[in-house]
């Protein structure tokens, strides 16, 4: 595989972060950050044993009214969503994202016959097969239960993506290079994965060894993209659309509800719902990605070797 190839898989993951999902609760002790301080959606957990790639299920109030914001990672552990889909059930409505129809079908738009314009877009689902085989992981898609009868779809129409993006001259891919480009320029760049090594995982088939190369670029991709955020069509214009529908669903009565986004797409909502009279009240991880460390396999001990017979 060649190193473009590699590139497309980071920048399709780190899409993933902005579009969509995570999973078993963090361990005991590590579960609940402080409420006060700049709200951190998606993170990077290491002891000595794993690695995890978490994102976080943030709570807030407001008149009685509760709204969880939890963050969504595109591919993960198949266990993730096993468990994402049991929390999904306690709320009375379940906002989800998907550019595209609100009429849904195992997670997937029913009025197909329009090919988005955008070619990452088109490519973004073939491709997720792909990174998920590669990494051994599920996606999304295949792992959450759209069909449930809470689920709102809380998005913009293709259509409406597209307008926008046409008006405000965005594509998919080029939002992500524009965000990496401010981030050199900011100082702000998240940590790259060494490509030597990531070729090699790649090429032996090491999933553990691709994700082990990669959790840290995805762990830093929602603050890297912070500058961009109000701005875009991929971020703002989505959150507002997601938003208008939250108020609709408070109107209609409803009292628990969850926010299932990206994780890049919550600290500019958080920001917009503070300022709805929301507050901040609890904060906990779940894992996307548990990842053991690799360890050294013990060498076998070399016999002495023979000493020649005496001719």
């Amino acid at each position: 595989m060649k190193h473009q190839s590699l590139f497309h898989i980071i920048a399709v993951l780190t899409i993933g972060v902005l579009q969509t999902n995570a999973q078993l609760a963090a361990p005991a002790g590590k579960a609940t950050a402080k409420i006060g301080k700049a709200t951190e959606f998606i993170r990077v957990d290491r002891d000595n044993k794993n690695v995890r790639l978490q994102t976080s299920v943030t709570s807030y109030i407001k008149d009685g009214i509760s709204v969880d914001l939890i963050g969504a990672i595109h591919i993960a552990d198949a266990e993730y969503y096993t468990q994402l889909n049991k929390e999904f059930k306690n709320y009375d409505a379940l906002l989800f994202e998907m550019i595209g129809s609100d009429k849904i079908n195992a997670g997937k738009p029913k009025d197909t016959k329009t090919k988005p314009k955008d070619p990452m877009i088109a490519m973004l689902g073939n491709v997720y097969g792909m990174v998920s085989k590669l990494l051994k992981l599920q996606s999304q898609k295949d792992g959450i239960d759209y069909t449930a009868k809470n689920f709102v779809h809380a998005d913009l129409s293709l259509q409406e993506f597209e307008r926008l993006q046409t008006e405000k001259s965005e594509s998919l891919l080029g939002f992500v290079m524009q965000n990496q480009a401010n981030a050199q320029k900011n100082g702000t760049a998240v940590k790259q994965p060494n490509m030597q090594k990531l070729l090699t995982a790649v090429l032996s088939g090491n999933a553990n060894g691709i994700k082990l190369e990669l959790v840290d670029t995805l762990g830093g991709a929602a603050d890297q993209m912070a500058g961009m955020m109000g701005k875009s069509v991929i971020i703002g214009d989505r959150n507002k659309a997601c938003l208008k529908v939250l108020i609709e669903q408070t109107k209609a009565g409803k009292k628990k509800l969850g926010i299932f986004y990206g994780a890049a797409h919550f600290p500019d909502m958080e920001k917009d719902m503070l300022k709805m009279g929301y507050k901040k009240t609890g904060h906990r991880w779940l894992t996307a990605w548990d990842i053991p460390k690799a360890v050294a396999k013990p060498q076998p001990k070399k016999e002495p070797a023979a000493m020649p017979d005496a001719a």
